[in-house]
């Protein structure tokens, strides 16, 4: 007697970790040596902006590591002080630490600062759920890495040649992560915001939209408006960061005007026109039964009409 198959049984799942890597890095893997090294070799890229998480997904990841091994090698290069310098896998070498494995596949290559900070972006922006101030921060390494290879404008052309490069690294940026120029730019300048206000967008209690907005305000007067939503236990809307930020233009943000523009909110709708009620008990008494609320508004009307013509007439003679 034959056993029946369990439909679905013999289909095997790719691995977590190759869902968080590239093809480019799967195709390198593939022509390149890799060399298996021990997990305290391995040092995380200085101001690395991606967070690594002990969260659902990277327990997922746990799971699939203890199950399959780490199927795509980190890429990591050489530290002038010992070791290496993880380029792309920090999230891979948590889990590996998280499921007891001492060593785990890596292929190591010569990369200079800008090199490695490119490819560090490159990568990690690739994933999902990346915050706003992770990709703030990223764009912003990477935005300056373009720009030092671009190298330093002439002499006789600075001002040009500085706009020109940085146009032209805004521009790359914004290609290579499929973002537009101008939200790229929005992303950069959350990096201009104090570190409890950056703490709330990651928390997603601060807005992308007014965050930006209030990346325009002096340190100071962010530190005073973070102090005064705390304390309120408030958050703006992209009305009131946008005055807020007209205020401290004009230099006139202080206490205040903080507080006017916190607290002056707009009419969720418009007023009500002012409307007389009578109820409809009295009026059946001038109408037959068979008139509908609608017919004796009508007939009211054409009463006061008649009403109004024969005052005018009267006024004439």
């Amino acid at each position: 007697m034959s056993v029946s198959r369990v439909y679905g049984s013999s289909i095997s799942l790719p691995s977590l970790d190759s869902l968080f890597s590239t093809e480019e890095e799967r195709q390198e893997a593939a022509l390149e040596k890799v060399q298996n090294l021990p997990l305290d070799q391995l040092h995380p890229f200085p101001n690395h902006p991606f967070q690594v998480r002990d969260d659902e997904e990277m327990q997922k990841m746990v799971e699939s590591v203890k199950e399959y091994g780490v199927l795509t090698p980190l890429i990591a290069r050489p530290r002038p002080e010992g070791g290496y310098e993880i380029v792309a896998g920090h999230r891979r070498k948590r889990a590996c630490e998280l499921a007891g494995i001492e060593t785990l596949p890596v292929l190591v290559r010569e990369m200079d600062d800008d090199t490695a900070v490119i490819r560090m972006v490159d990568t990690n922006c690739q994933r999902e759920n990346v915050s706003a101030i992770e990709k703030a921060k990223a764009y912003k390494m990477k935005l300056e890495a373009i720009k030092r290879r671009a190298g330093r404008p002439t002499k006789n052309s600075a001002q040009v040649g500085q706009n020109f490069s940085e146009a032209f690294s805004v521009e790359k940026v914004a290609d290579d992560a499929g973002e537009s120029r101008s939200q790229v730019q929005r992303y950069i300048r959350l990096n201009e915001l104090i570190p409890p206000l950056q703490e709330l967008v990651e928390q997603n209690r601060l807005k992308f939209n007014p965050a930006v907005e209030l990346s325009y305000l002096a340190p100071e007067e962010q530190q005073q408006f973070f102090e005064y939503i705390q304390s309120e236990e408030c958050t703006p809307s992209l009305s009131q960061a946008q005055q807020l930020k007209a205020a401290s233009k004009e230099n006139t943000l202080d206490e205040d005007k903080l507080k006017n523009i916190m607290t002056a909110r707009a009419p969720s709708v418009s007023p009500r026109e002012q409307q007389v009620s009578i109820p409809l008990a009295k009026l059946h008494r001038y109408f037959p039964a068979a008139k509908n609320s609608e017919q004796m508004i009508a007939q009211i009307f054409r009463v006061l009409d008649a009403y109004l013509k024969k005052r005018q007439l009267g006024q004439e003679r």
